[in-house]
């Protein structure tokens, strides 16, 4: 843990005002998962990117349950916040557990989600969910490894769901051209 909080400290150390509302606005718009999940929705209403909006909150879902739901409580990881309370805390302390970290699970989930179908919208889904984490480092509620962890279990869940989507559809598909 001791190399966490060195990488912690450090960032506080490039605290400054455009940074600081930068940090705090990426950690509020990811909170809940509320950005993603209206992406989802987004992407429901237009009918080309219908089946990438189910994957995505099929995903999202998927991963509530296995890492905030289970691993969290499992895991019962206090915050940094929550060790050093010296850190001045630009956001809300949180009051859930720390690993792994919602707003990379949540993040990772769905940009996986997005770039398994659609590069072009992928691409920037996921450097948009990596500067969310950061801003989790940044503004001292996570340790690296709770983001590490976060996006690596989204994005294996996203892959998951996303293939067994692949499958199931291409199996409806073949049915449909047997019945004509």
């Amino acid at each position: 843990m001791q190399w966490e909080f060195e990488w912690l400290y450090a960032l506080q150390d490039i605290h400054n005002a455009v940074l600081d509302k930068l940090m705090v606005w990426l950690s509020v718009a990811g909170d809940a998962g509320i950005l993603w999940i209206t992406l989802g929705v987004v992407l429901l209403i237009f009918p080309k990117y219908r089946k990438i909006g189910i994957q995505t909150l099929i995903a999202i879902v998927v991963t509530f349950v296995v890492g905030n739901l289970i691993l969290k409580n499992l895991f019962e990881r206090e915050r940094p916040s929550w060790i050093d309370p010296n850190i001045e805390l630009l956001i809300k302390n949180p009051t859930d557990f720390s690993f792994p970290s919602g707003h990379s699970m949540n993040g990772f989930t769905a940009a996986v989600a997005i770039l398994y179908n659609d590069r072009k919208l992928g691409i920037p889904a996921i450097l948009l969910a990596a500067v969310i984490a950061f801003s989790r480092l940044y503004n001292f509620v996570h340790f690296p490894t709770d983001i590490f962890a976060g996006a690596l279990i989204g994005s294996v869940i996203a892959i998951i769901v996303c293939y067994v989507f692949h499958k199931v559809d291409a199996g409806h598909q073949k049915k449909k051209l047997h019945k004509k």
